[in-house]
């Protein structure tokens, strides 16, 4: 009896004992599979951190590429349209479109770039975009061949706040008020200028100005649909040219472009016909940095970096344009609206940093609410 009382006990010993050193066995397991979970989780931090620098890197790329392509584009077009005299910034407009649409043809057909093939949905999903397009570079060519290149530079300002505005409608972004400060002393600084230019251009003036509001629609209409990932960068570019080009030639046509680019005596001129040749290729090239720095940045850094390019064009076309008429006026208005878009400039990329620094902040605070 004594026998079976005992061994009742010693086998509940046997199990005690058993549990604990299976317990005692797994918790290095648990220990080595938090200490795993917890360095792969600062992997994958790490490897979250790492495109950082790069993405970083782009961004800049594209801004620096946007703004050597714009600033080369209104040198070129300028020699074209005023040094030689071509008669016609409509036949260097469907010399960009063309230009456009047979390197993204060849690029697609040796599978260097993708884009949709044509259906009968393209139209819709690239609309207003090509209307802007053609607006916008027309109006840009008649402005540059009317103006000096300081009151180019300094009217193309104007782009900002209609860039402003037109995020501010399709995109529903909001400004802070020293941004709406430096942009109202950037305006104020073109008024200045304009007030005493001597070589004043009606039809000049009025075609700057509806190439501002071009380019601000454009910018952020190309943010929209690049968002929306239907057609993609290339697809934008190729159907916006494809489907202006047939339009503005007939266009030229009626208006007696062709013929006054047909009869003009310069084409044997070697020098003449390589610049004109450049200008259609960067007319390619600069739709394509515009694109590819909105992607990257935003409609409106592609604005501030033009409005820079601007104002080594402003100084350069004082000393070197040949057309430009120096007043006091009119130079401190200009150097009022360089000011305003140096400032304009620091205080955005300054805002752009910050919001991302909170924005990043807040996302760690979640994911650290979310281990506990």
């Amino acid at each position: 009896a004594s026998i079976n009382t005992k061994t009742p006990l010693l086998r509940h010993d046997h199990v005690g004992w058993a549990s604990m050193a299976e317990v005692q066995r797994r918790q290095p397991v648990r220990v080595k599979g938090a200490a795993a979970s917890e360095s792969g989780s600062h992997r994958n931090e790490a490897a979250g951190m790492a495109p950082e620098p790069f993405t970083v890197f782009l961004k800049l790329s594209a801004a620096v590429f946007y703004g050597l392509a714009s600033f080369l584009i209104v040198v070129v077009n300028k020699s074209v349209l005023t040094n030689y005299r071509f008669p016609s910034s409509l036949s260097v407009g469907i010399g960009q479109m063309l230009a456009t649409v047979v390197v993204l043809w060849v690029a697609k057909a040796f599978r260097v770039i993708k884009f949709p093939d044509f259906d009968k949905n393209i139209p819709r999903k690239t609309f207003p975009l090509p209307l802007l397009y053609v607006g916008n570079q027309i109006t840009g060519l008649f402005g540059t061949k009317q103006l000096n290149l300081p009151m180019f530079t300094v009217l193309r300002r104007f782009s900002i706040l209609f860039t402003m505005m037109a995020e501010g409608f399709l995109l529903k972004k909001k400004f802070s008020r020293p941004i709406q400060l430096t942009v109202l002393a950037m305006i104020l600084g073109a008024f200045v200028a304009a007030s005493t230019d001597l070589s004043f251009d009606l039809q000049g003036y009025v075609f700057i100005l509806m190439n501002d509001v071009l380019t601000a629609a454009n910018g952020a209409y190309v943010k929209q649909k690049l968002d929306s990932k239907e057609l993609g960068k290339y697809g934008l570019l190729y159907y916006n040219a494809l489907f202006m080009i047939f339009p503005t030639l007939l266009f030229a046509y009626f208006t007696g472009d062709i013929q006054m680019t047909m009869e003009y005596d310069g084409w044997s001129d070697v020098l003449f016909l390589s610049q004109f040749v450049l200008s259609c290729i960067m007319g390619f090239i600069l739709m394509y940095s515009t694109v590819l720095c909105t992607q990257y940045n935003s409609a409106l850094t592609t604005t501030i970096v033009g409005c820079i390019k601007n104002i080594l064009i402003t100084y350069i076309g004082m000393v070197f344009g040949g057309d430009y008429i120096f007043t006091w006026t009119n130079f401190i208005g200009l150097n009022i609206s360089i000011a305003g878009s140096l400032v304009y400039s620091y205080i955005t990329f300054t805002e752009e940093q910050s919001s991302k620094q909170s924005e990043s902040a807040s996302k760690l605070e979640i994911k650290g609410k979310i281990a506990v």
